[in-house]
C-alpha cells in the first residue's frame, strides 16, 4: 500500500482578501494546500452565495440580523468548501487514466521525486492489466486533497458595538469572530496567525478542543505562525504552549521580499534568519514541547506522547527551481510558499482581466513599495491598478481618502471617540486640514500631505476583484482594484496555467521572462539597503538616541548578513559557476555600499 503524504512540497499562500478565497475549490482535488483570508466577511457571504447556486447547493443568508451573524458566514463557507472539495476528489478518483482526464493531471503535477509520481510513471509502463489496474487502484487510494487553511492578520482587531453605542464582548471582536468561524467549522487543517503577537486572540484559542491532541496525539485543527525570526518563533511558540496549544509550523517570510504588508526585520536577512532556525530545530522543539506537555497535564487533556510534528517552511520572493531545491535541502525546510507569480495563473486565483493584463505585461518599475496601508506599515503595490486611478482623481478633485463603508482598519482616534481608517476621507480631511494650519514650512506641510495622499482603500480594493472575475455586483458600486504583490513578480511575464506553474516550480520547465534575476537572497538584501538608505536619508537632527541605536543594529545585521552568503555562496551546488561569481560580486558592491552609509550615525552620535 503506498504511504498517504502531502502531495506537494510548495503551498499557495494567503494573497489580498479576494485572490485567494477561493483557490482551494480550484487546486485542492490536485493535491495542493492553499490559504484564504477569513477577516472578510460580507466577501464570503457573497462568495458562498455564488459557489453553491454554481454547484446546486441550497443558500441561506445569513443577515447581519442572524446573532453572531460574521462567525457564522465564515463557518458556512468554509463547509461548503470542504463538501465541495470531497466531492470533486471523489469524482477524480472514479476517472479513468487516459489523457485530459483529472486524475492523469493529478498525478503528472506531482514532483518528480514524489514516490506516488514514480509509481504513477511505472503504472504506465505496465502491460499486465490485472497487475495494472490493482496499481491504479492504490494510486487512487493515495490520492490526498490539498489542505483548506485559513489566515487571521492577528492585529486587524476591531471592537463592535450594537445599536446603542455599547461595547459587545471582546469575543465579537473581528479577530475572534473570524478565528471562531474557523473553530466551529468542519475543517481539518490549520489556521495561519500573521501580523504579530495578539493577546486577546492567543488567550481565546485553548477555548475549542479542536487545538488539542486526542488520545492519539491528533490535532483536528492546527496552529501555523507567520513569523520574521527566530526570537519570535520561541516567544510566541511558548506563550501557546503554557495554554496547551502545540504550533504545528512555524512559516518564516522574507520582511520585504514580499506580497502585501512588509513587515521589515532590524535588518536581518532571510539567510541567517534561516540558518538559526537549521541550527536549533530540535531544541525549538523539545523546549516548546516541555512547555505544552505540563500545561496539557495540568488540565487533565491528553499530553502528546511521541513528539508530534513541528513544520519549517519559508516563502518570499522564490523564483526558480534551484532556489525552491536549495531551500528544501539546504535549510531541511519542510515546505515552501509561492504567492505572488500565481497571481498570473486563473486557474488558480482571482484577478480581473483588465489587471491580469497589466501585470502580464509590467515592467520591474511598476511594482513597487508604497505608504498606501492605514496601518503605517510599508506596502507592496502595483502602480497600474483601476484603484491607484481612483486614488490619484480624488485628490485632483481635492476629496483624498476613500469612503468608509468595511472599517476593519479602523484605529484611528485622533479626530473622532470612534475609532475610524486612515485612509478614509473623514480622517484626511481632518489631518490635511491640520498639516495646513500648522506652524511648518510650506514644504514640509506639502510633504506631509503628499505622504497622507498615499493611503488607500484595502478592505474594498483587495476583495473587488474576485467579484470581478465571477460577475458578482459589489457593494456601492465600488469597483476600483488593488493589487499587491511582491517585487519578485517583476521576473514573470504573461499568462499561465497551473501546469505551466507547477513545472516551473519543479524545474520542469522555465517561465521567468528575459529580465536578469539575482539570487532571492541578493534581491532581498537589495530591497533591504534600499529601505536603510530612506531611513538615514531622513534628517539625521530628527533621530532620537534610540532610533539611532536601532539603525546602528540595522547596519551591523546588514553586513553581518553579507558576510553570511559570502561564505554560503559555494554551497549553491546546482548553479553554474558564472552564476557564483556573480552573486560574489553583487554581495561585494552591495556590502561597500552599506559600509559607506556608516557616516551619518558618527556624526550623529558626536
Amino acid at each position: 500500500m503506498i504511504q498517504t503524504l502531502p502531495a506537494h512540497t510548495f503551498h499557495i499562500p494567503v494573497m489580498g482578501l479576494g485572490f485567494t478565497i477561493d483557490t482551494p475549490l480550484k487546486v485542492a482535488r490536485f493535491g495542493i494546500s492553499s490559504v484564504i483570508s477569513i477577516i472578510e466577511h460580507e466577501l464570503i457571504e457573497k462568495m458562498r452565495e455564488f459557489h453553491c447556486r454554481e454547484n446546486d447547493e441550497v443558500y441561506e443568508p445569513i443577515t447581519e440580523k442572524v446573532e453572531d451573524y460574521r462567525a457564522k458566514r465564515i463557518t458556512e463557507y468554509l463547509n461548503l468548501l470542504d463538501r465541495l472539495i470531497n466531492k470533486q476528489v471523489e469524482k477524480l478518483r472514479l476517472e479513468p487514466f487516459i489523457e485530459g482526464t483529472e486524475i492523469t493531471k493529478y498525478f503528472e503535477l506531482l514532483p518528480d521525486s514524489s514516490p506516488i509520481k514514480q509509481t504513477y510513471i511505472g503504472m504506465l509502463q505496465l502491460e499486465d492489466s490485472s497487475v495494472k489496474k490493482q496499481v491504479q487502484d492504490e494510486l487512487r487510494n493515495a490520492i490526498v486533497a490539498g489542505s483548506i487553511d485559513v489566515n487571521v492578520m492577528s492585529k486587524v482587531d476591531r471592537t463592535h458595538y450594537d445599536e446603542n453605542g455599547e461595547m459587545l464582548p471582546k469575543e465579537y471582536s473581528d479577530a475572534l469572530s473570524s478565528f471562531r468561524g474557523y473553530a466551529q467549522s468542519n475543517l481539518t487543517s490549520s489556521i495561519v496567525f500573521s501580523a504579530g503577537y495578539n493577546p486577546r486572540l492567543y488567550g481565546y484559542i485553548d477555548t475549542f478542543n479542536d487545538f488539542f491532541p486526542d488520545e492519539n496525539g491528533f490535532l483536528k485543527k492546527k496552529i501555523i505562525l507567520k513569523v520574521s525570526d527566530y526570537r519570535s518563533a520561541l516567544t510566541q511558540g511558548k506563550i501557546l504552549a503554557k495554554k496547551g496549544l502545540w504550533v504545528s509550523e512555524f512559516r518564516i517570510e522574507s520582511g520585504l521580499n514580499c506580497g502585501g504588508h512588509a513587515f521589515a526585520t532590524d535588518g536581518l536577512l532571510l539567510g541567517p534568519i534561516m540558518e538559526e532556525f537549521k541550527q536549533n530545530r530540535t531544541s525549538l522543539q523539545n523546549e516548546i514541547l516541555e512547555v505544552c506537555n505540563q500545561a496539557l497535564l495540568s488540565k487533565g487533556l491528553n499530553a502528546f506522547e511521541e513528539i508530534p510534528k513541528m513544520k519549517i517552511t519559508v516563502q518570499g520572493g522564490i523564483g526558480t527551481a534551484n532556489e525552491d531545491n536549495f531551500l528544501l535541502e539546504y535549510y531541511d525546510v519542510d515546505g515552501t510558499g509561492w504567492a505572488s507569480p500565481f497571481l498570473l495563473v486563473p486557474e488558480a486565483t482571482n484577478v480581473d482581466d483588465e489587471t491580469l493584463q497589466k501585470m502580464a505585461n509590467a515592467q520591474k518599475n511598476d511594482y513597487f513599495l508604497s505608504n498606501a496601508s492605514p496601518l503605517g506599515v510599508p506596502f507592496n503595490n502595483f502602480k497600474h491598478t483601476s484603484g491607484e486611478e481612483q486614488r490619484l482623481k480624488r485628490i485632483e478633485k481635492n476629496r483624498a481618502g476613500s469612503p468608509c463603508y468595511k472599517k476593519f482598519l479602523s484605529t484611528n482616534t485622533e479626530f473622532t471617540k470612534e475609532p475610524i481608517c486612515e485612509s478614509s476621507r473623514e480622517y484626511l480631511h481632518a489631518k490635511i486640514k491640520q498639516i495646513k494650519a500648522s506652524d511648518i514650512s510650506e514644504a514640509d506641510k506639502s510633504e506631509k500631505i503628499k505622504f497622507l495622499e498615499q493611503r488607500d482603500c484595502l478592505c474594498e480594493g483587495l476583495g473587488v476583484s474576485a467579484l470581478l472575475k465571477h460577475d458578482i455586483s459589489p457593494a456601492h458600486k465600488l469597483t476600483a482594484v488593488t493589487i499587491c504583490p511582491g517585487p519578485n513578480l517583476a521576473y514573470f511575464s504573461g499568462v499561465f496555467s497551473l501546469k505551466q506553474m507547477v513545472d516551473h516550480i519543479y524545474g520542469r520547465t522555465n517561465i521567468l521572462n528575459s529580465l536578469k534575476r539575482p539570487n532571492m537572497f541578493v534581491n532581498e538584501l537589495v530591497l533591504y539597503v534600499d529601505y536603510y538608505k530612506n531611513q538615514i536619508n531622513k534628517q539625521v537632527e530628527s533621530l532620537s538616541a534610540a532610533q539611532i541605536r536601532s539603525l546602528k543594529a540595522f547596519h551591523t545585521n546588514l553586513l553581518s548578513g553579507i558576510d553570511y552568503y559570502k561564505s554560503l555562496v559555494s554551497s549553491f551546488k546546482n548553479e553554474t559557476e558564472r552564476y557564483i561569481e556573480e552573486m560574489k560580486e553583487e554581495l561585494i558592491n552591495l556590502e561597500q555600499t552599506v559600509s559607506n552609509l556608516q557616516l551619518p550615525f558618527e556624526v550623529a552620535v558626536k
